[in-house]
């Protein structure tokens, strides 16, 4: 026993969302701080949502930031975020309760091509299509591992690692 009550584990699971089908969902709550001086989500932290639904992605997938750092695959790596556009078409507020959807594209050598969504229910708020990339710790690109694949393109799609 680790010392968690069943209560305990089932609050850590809803933690980081869920693997989809597709990727991966998350529910995030606005806060007050979230919000700008008339009441509305602040773009900026859009991107924080953003943030939280790919890095748990990740974890769930078995990739830990952690792990990367401390150079478990050889070396130590990072994510970066080469390139990310934004579609807003509507606002969030105070309380709402939005989803946070990712999906991987395409993966490509270093790079992995991710489209994220958020909505308040049915309603899309904020559409991002992400380039993401790894480098090692001089900064140069590593190639994605093969074995990553699997774990980040949707059911019956495939990447190419070798592009």
């Amino acid at each position: 026993m680790n010392g968690h009550s069943d209560g305990d584990a089932m609050l850590a699971a809803g933690l980081a969302g869920r693997l989809t089908e597709d990727g991966h969902r998350l529910l995030v709550r606005v806060y007050f701080a979230d919000t700008d001086f008339s009441g509305v989500v602040y773009h900026a932290r859009y991107l924080e949502f953003f943030e939280r639904g790919r890095s748990d992605f990740l974890r769930l997938a078995g990739v830990h930031h952690t792990e990367l750092a401390d150079g478990k695959h050889g070396e130590k790596l990072v994510w970066v975020v080469k390139r990310m556009e934004l579609d807003f078409r509507g606002p969030a507020r105070i309380d709402d309760v939005l989803i946070v959807d990712t999906r991987t594209e395409r993966i490509s050598g270093a790079r992995i091509f991710m489209a994220q969504e958020i909505r308040r229910g049915e309603q899309r708020l904020v559409s991002a299509r992400v380039e993401a990339a790894i480098i090692g710790a001089e900064g140069r690109p590593r190639r994605f591992p093969r074995d990553w694949i699997a774990a980040f393109m949707p059911r019956g799609a495939t990447g190419d690692a070798a592009s």
